[in-house]
C-alpha cells in the first residue's frame, strides 16, 4: 500500500521576527505538515528558526532540508540537535547533505573538499550522531552526570533523519540509516561554484529510485521517500509557466519541462494526477516545496486529502 502524503514547506526567506511567526503560522493554516528551513549563508540559522516556528505553531513537525554536514561539527550538532528537539516538544526531523554550493564553504573559511571526501564527512556524521543522541557520552549528559546544570536531552526516543542525494554513495547512506531518503531532481553543474543545478530526466530519477531499492532489500522499516518540487504553478498555460525554466537550461523544450518530476503545472485536475502517478512510479509520498510556491501549491494538499 502507498504512504499517506506529508507535504513540507522550505522556508528560504529570511524575515523579521514576528513576519517569521506569521510565515509559520501561514504554513500551518495551509495544510503542511513540516515547516523546514535550509541551511545556506545569507539564509536563516536553522536552529534558532526553527525553535521560533515551534513557538508560532502547534501541529506541523519542524526540520532541517538539509543540513550542509561540511558545515558542522558531529558533537557540536548533536547538542544542537538534543537541545532543539527538546526545545520543539519533540517535533523535530533531522535533514543531513553533503554541501553542494563550494563558494559558501569559501566564504566560511571551510575546506570544501572533493565529493568523496564530502561523503566520507556526512558518513563520520551520522555514526557519530547515532553515537551521541540520547547516549551517555552527549556532552550534556556527562555534565548533568557531574552535578552540572541540566541541558535538554532530546524528546524523541530517535530523531527522524533525512538523509537527501542522488549519488551512489548518498543512496547507500540513505538505505542503510534514513528514515526519510530525499531525492532532489536535479543535479549540481560540475565546476559550478555557485552550486548552480540542471533538473534530471523521469528516466534518470527512475533509475535512481531503482538503485535505491536495490540497496534496501531487506530492510525492515521502508524508509519514506521525498522529493523537492522547485515549480508549482496552477495555470492554464503550463508552457508559458516554464519558460523561464526552458531559457536556462540548454536543449530543454516546454513539453520536456513539463515531465520533469520537480516541476507541477497544469491545471488543478493535472497536477493532482501527476501528484498520484509519481507517488506510484518512484514513491514519493512526501513532497517539499519552496517558499514562493507555498501559496500556489495548498490547492494541491487540499485535493489530497484521504488519498
Amino acid at each position: 500500500m502507498s504512504r499517506p502524503f506529508r507535504f513540507g514547506a522550505s522556508m528560504i526567506v529570511p524575515a523579521p521576527a514576528e513576519e517569521w511567526r506569521a510565515k509559520c503560522r501561514r504554513a500551518e493554516e495551509l495544510g503542511y505538515d513540516v515547516i523546514l528551513v535550509p541551511d545556506h549563508l545569507g539564509m536563516v540559522a536553522p536552529f534558532p528558526a526553527l525553535v521560533a516556528a515551534a513557538e508560532a505553531t502547534e501541529r506541523p513537525r519542524l526540520g532541517t532540508f538539509v543540513l550542509n554536514a561540511g558545515f558542522w561539527n558531529p558533537a557540536l550538532l548533536a547538542r544542537e540537535v538534543a537541545t532543539t528537539d527538546a526545545l520543539t516538544g519533540g517535533r523535530l526531523e533531522l535533514g543531513l547533505g553533503t554541501g553542494y554550493v563550494q563558494a559558501e564553504h569559501d566564504t566560511a573559511g571551510l575546506p570544501y573538499g572533493s565529493p568523496g571526501e564530502r561523503v566520507d564527512h556526512l558518513q563520520r556524521t551520522i555514526k557519530e550522531l547515532e553515537r551521541l543522541l540520547g547516549s551517555p557520552e552527549l556532552p550534556h549528559a556527562r555534565l548533568r552526570s557531574s552535578g552540572g546544570t541540566p541541558v535538554p536531552q532530546p524528546a524523541q526516543d530517535r530523531v527522524p533523519l533525512m538523509v537527501g542525494g542522488n549519488g551512489d554513495r548518498m543512496l547507500r547512506l540513505a538505505a542503510e540509516h534514513a528514515d526519510i531518503a530525499a531525492f532532489t531532481g536535479a543535479r549540481p553543474v560540475p565546476g559550478n561554484q555557485a552550486g548552480k543545478l540542471l533538473p534530471i530526466t523521469p528516466e534518470e530519477l527512475d533509475e535512481r529510485v531503482a538503485r535505491y531499492q536495490d540497496l534496501t532489500k531487506g530492510r525492515a522499516e521502508p524508509a519514506e521517500r521525498n522529493l523537492l518540487v522547485q515549480l508549482v504553478a496552477i495555470t492554464g498555460d503550463p508552457e508559458a509557466a516554464v519558460r523561464p525554466l526552458v531559457e536556462r537550461v540548454p536543449d530543454l523544450t516546454a513539453a520536456r519541462a513539463l515531465e520533469l518530476p520537480l516541476v507541477l503545472a497544469g491545471t488543478l485536475e493535472e497536477i493532482t494526477a501527476k501528484v498520484l502517478a509519481q507517488r506510484e512510479r518512484y514513491g514519493f509520498s512526501y513532497l517539499t516545496v519552496l517558499e514562493p510556491c507555498m501559496e500556489a501549491f495548498a490547492p494541491v494538499i487540499a485535493s489530497m486529502q484521504g488519498r
